[in-house]
């Protein structure tokens, strides 16, 4: 690995060059002409325009991003998250063009991106799943003998889903007909493949997940995990690691479980298996798998010290990595709050414009990974989280007062920011009390 080109933008692709430095391998950024004087433009010891702001026309161009790499002389691309990271086709592409996916192979990525093929894969690894449909459901039939079975409510899903796109909630036989076809119509439209299954719906669980390490030759390790349950409309708003709810019996149970079926996998890189907890059952079950690094991989790294960007290199590089499982022990609690440039106050409408002032709260534990400065004005065009603040500290009680003061003092102006939402949860006395769920905003009409 001589060279590597990031396929991504805004924080995710500061990350990454940051620990690119740090194993003294050149970078390379790629950027849309919305993008021109962004953080990771100028931090990237090279860059090049891949095209105008729209999406399809720029960061989700294969051929246009495979072309910067040729042009620079890269030969490894680092996806980040969103965008392509989790296309198969991308990583295909790359493996035809001789360059080095940091991702696992395009076969792994398409088959648990798939979601009915990763609750078939992950159940014949052991791992517990929901109740619901075995495969693909191939019509509003089939679709009602699952719900005859499993009993409503049900959740109908996109095979191909994510961000709560082609998910749709029945919890009756009466509108099972509209439901059905909102989520095709809605997966047809946002993924290009209007495929569904079918799972009994949880109303009430945790969404917990544990993060792993594989070495494609069937070794891996976990990072423990993490509790991402304070969501709004199936998109996480804080994370926490470890999951305080779980007993160690629990704790040891799913990660060991999780890292045995990623190992048996032959799994190669980062990547995230996310299950529903049933605090009452002390039951995990199955969600998907993200064959990628997350937008909350830093609260597991600050509880075990492991730099998660740089394990993926490494695999990618040696087909191996420098730590065991025995090396890998928990630290204190972190937690991380995603900051958006969004008017909670008006349906979280994005605010995007100029930043003129911008100070962020510091202290001892305290990590902000960002792409914003003062003088930075934020597009219109993508998606608008703009920092993440992370707190690490001892415990629990400790991670949250330090990560109210934080807030507190960070600026960012004047541009609506969620900064003030999540110091309003931060001092939640059931989000205090650790008494929360999935649907913890929808319940306590906080949304």
């Amino acid at each position: 690995m001589k060279k590597v080109l990031i396929a991504n933008r805004g924080e995710i692709a500061v990350r990454i060059i940051r620990t690119l430095k740090e194993m003294a391998l050149p970078s390379v950024a790629v950027y849309s002409t919305a993008d021109r004087d962004s953080l990771h433009v100028t931090m990237a010891d090279e860059a090049i325009c891949i095209g105008p702001a729209k999406s399809s026309e720029s960061y989700l161009d294969i051929d246009r991003i495979l072309a910067a790499a040729e042009a620079s002389g890269a030969d490894a691309i680092h996806p980040g998250y969103g965008f392509l990271s989790e296309a198969p086709e991308f990583a295909r592409r790359c493996e035809e063009a001789g360059i080095i996916f940091i991702g696992p192979t395009s076969e792994i990525m398409k088959r648990m991106g798939d979601k009915a093929e990763a609750r078939k894969t992950m159940k014949a690894a052991g791992v517990p799943v929901i109740p619901g449909s075995k495969d693909i459901v191939e019509s509003l039939e089939d679709v009602k003998a699952v719900a005859e079975e499993i009993g409503f409510p049900i959740v109908i899903k996109a095979v191909s889903g994510g961000g709560g796109k082609g998910m749709r909630f029945v919890q009756e036989a009466k509108t099972l007909a509209q439901q059905y076809k909102a989520a095709k119509k809605e997966a047809k439209n946002a993924f290009n493949d209007d495929r569904i299954y079918v799972e009994k719906y949880i109303p009430k669980a945790r969404h917990i997940e544990v993060q792993v390490i594989g070495d494609g030759k069937g070794n891996a390790v976990h990072l423990y995990e993490r509790d991402c349950s304070i969501q709004r409309n199936n998109q996480k708003l804080i994370e926490e690691a470890p999951a305080a709810i779980l007993s160690e019996a629990s704790r040891e149970y799913i990660t060991g479980k999780t890292a045995d079926a990623i190992g048996k996998l032959k799994y190669a890189g980062a990547g995230t298996v996310e299950y529903l907890y049933v605090e009452e059952e002390d039951a995990f079950y199955f969600i998907e798998m993200n064959t990628r690094v997350q937008v909350e991989h830093t609260v597991s790294e600050q509880i075990t010290g492991v730099d998660i960007i740089r394990l993926q290199i490494e695999v990618a590089l040696f087909d191996t990595f420098d730590i065991s499982q025995a090396d890998i022990e928990i630290n204190g609690f972190a937690i991380e709050c995603r900051i958006n440039a969004e008017n909670p106050s008006k349906g979280f409408m994005p605010s995007p414009g100029r930043i003129d002032r911008l100070h962020f709260g510091l202290g001892q534990g305290v990590r902000i990974d960002t792409h914003i400065f003062a003088g930075y004005r934020i597009p219109p065009n993508y998606d608008s989280m703009i920092a993440k603040i992370i707190a690490h500290a001892g415990d629990r009680g400790t991670a949250i007062r330090k990560m109210r003061h934080v807030l507190e003092e960070t600026v960012i102006s004047p541009i609506d920011t969620t900064l003030d939402f999540q110091h309003y949860l931060m001092n939640h006395p059931k989000y205090m009390d650790n008494t929360v769920d999935i649907k913890f905003l929808e319940r306590n009409h906080i949304i």
